[in-house]
């Protein structure tokens, strides 16, 4: 269609960057004389995707309310749609000459990136430039002699981007009106992180000023750690904060804190780092959402039996038998948040114990994250699933686990409140509880909670005997060098700086 009496725009195109401070994309589009239209996407892609559910978009559209509430003093909102992305597009230019699309480089999922190949051949025909600013520290296409390090560094440390609101232009499609499929997001859940910048500055100020002195201490306990982490992950994973907002914020606090916070502090800045890493190699073998690292492990000897939709469905639910997994997965149902222990620990206790493909684990864990980031997640997993032949094989022990970090079951009695009236010494391993001691409990294993679905101690041995034993096969070792050789750079020099 020609684009004579159209009017001539930009657009800022949100997706995992929700936010309007430190929004470089935002930033250049204020900078341009032309109108600027801000928009969402609720994209089918992503909405029918097996990793995400209901909770990620209703923390999506309370960020856009946030937004949106700040936009009004700038006469600007962000445009809400719900479909496919070109098809959007080809509605748009329909009433609108578009120069330019600002958005970031998304570390996605494949489907966006396939999105985005189609978004790229669909610009090109139609002569609109496409500015995409990198997400963070994350480098695509990294050169091979590249100081990874320093560039984080150096990305961490650069002033935060403010948009010129006094030269910002904002614009509407004529007759917009927001998509109805955001009505189903409109019910909160108390037991959920509220999404937005406004509850995620709020996180991070409660956590330098107060929480983060325990920070050390409780990180790996299922209870504790709901206070003492920073509960920042997903307002980074969703972009209601920028990782170089968290950073400058805790450098200028460092100082500042009593030196008993320190030990905590550093802890906790380590993890900053270790934040762009994972999803640095995410974008540079991005494959590994389908496929391990390391890939003689696709021909690890998984479970295919009849018995695995089974297991799968007691491990989601949180009948597994085994009462501190089952905690774990009935307070992810529940809340969306874990710590990084114990998703360590569930990823391990499916993939090692039960011998179930680390694929079916993931999409569970990724529906249920509510900070799920689709560039840490792989990694994570597959380290945990012990599938590139280069970490350390972590077989965690589900009782050693319980005993260590609830040692007086409360994390187990919250999540699992038919346990709560047995002595402590049987909450960790009901079944270890004898006959009469149960009938005067008024306890019924396999009727009040579920027999353990597996023998532990036995999986634990047989696990320990499958993985050491394939780790020496001759094409996983070769496998693992070519996985070091890969990743080499960004290993030594994040196990250097931190």
């Amino acid at each position: 269609m020609p684009t004579a009496g159209k009017q001539k725009i930009n657009i800022v195109w949100f997706k995992r960057d929700l936010r309007l401070s430190d929004h470089a994309p935002l930033a250049q589009a204020a900078d341009s004389p032309l109108p600027c239209l801000l928009i969402y996407n609720f994209e089918p892609i992503l909405l029918d995707d097996p990793h995400y559910s209901h909770r990620h978009w209703r923390f999506v559209y309370q960020s856009l309310c946030d937004l949106n509430a700040q936009l009004k003093k700038q006469q600007a909102e962000i445009a809400i749609y719900n479909q496919d992305m070109i098809a959007l597009l080809e509605s748009l230019s329909n009433e609108f000459d578009i120069k330019a699309i600002y958005s970031h480089q998304e570390i996605g999922l494949l489907n966006t990136f396939e999105r985005d190949k189609a978004v790229h051949k669909w610009l090109k025909e139609k002569a609109i430039v496409w500015h995409e600013t990198p997400l963070g520290a994350v480098v695509r296409a990294r050169p091979a002699q590249f100081d990874w390090q320093q560039h984080w560094q150096t990305v961490m440390q650069q002033p935060l981007i403010t948009p010129n609101w006094h030269s910002f232009n904002a614009i509407l499609p004529s007759g917009y009106s927001a998509c109805e499929h955001v009505k189903q997001y409109q019910t909160n859940d108390e037991q959920f992180q509220h999404g937005g910048p406004h509850a995620a500055r709020a996180v991070l100020k409660s956590f330098i000023e107060t929480r983060a002195q325990s920070y050390q201490q409780g990180i790996s306990s299922p209870s504790k750690s709901k206070e003492s982490c920073s509960r920042l992950s997903p307002y980074l994973a969703w972009g209601n904060l920028s990782l170089r907002q968290v950073y400058q914020t805790l450098r200028y606090y460092l100082p500042k804190r009593p030196s008993s916070w320190r030990r905590s502090l550093h802890a906790f800045e380590s993890r900053l780092h270790w934040h762009c890493h994972f999803m640095q190699k995410f974008e540079t073998q991005c494959s590994m959402e389908f496929a391990p690292q390391n890939p003689a492990y696709q021909h690890y000897p998984y479970r295919n039996d009849d018995k695995v939709s089974e297991h799968l469905s007691r491990f989601e639910h949180g009948n597994t038998g085994i009462p501190l997994i089952d905690a774990c997965m009935r307070c992810l149902a529940a809340t969306g948040y874990i710590n990084f222990r114990m998703r360590a620990m569930l990823v391990s206790f499916m993939t090692h114990h039960l011998n179930i493909h680390w694929h079916c684990v993931s999409l569970i864990l990724s529906r249920y994250f509510l900070d799920f980031e689709p560039g840490i997640h792989y990694p994570q997993i597959q380290m945990q699933a012990s599938v590139t032949g280069t970490n350390t094989i972590r077989l965690y022990n589900p009782i050693k686990q319980s005993e260590d970090k609830d040692a007086d079951g409360i994390f187990i009695k919250t999540w699992c409140p038919e346990l709560s009236n047995l002595p402590i010494e049987y909450i960790h391993q009901p079944w270890q509880q004898p006959p009469m001691e149960a009938l005067f409990n008024n306890f019924k294993l396999g009727e009040d909670y579920p027999e353990p679905m597996v023998d532990l101690t036995q999986a634990a041995k047989e696990a320990r005997e499958r993985l050491w034993a394939f780790r020496e096969r001759d094409d996983v070792k070769h496998g693992a060098r070519a996985v070091l050789k890969k990743h080499i750079l960004s290993l030594q020099r994040q196990h250097n700086g931190t």
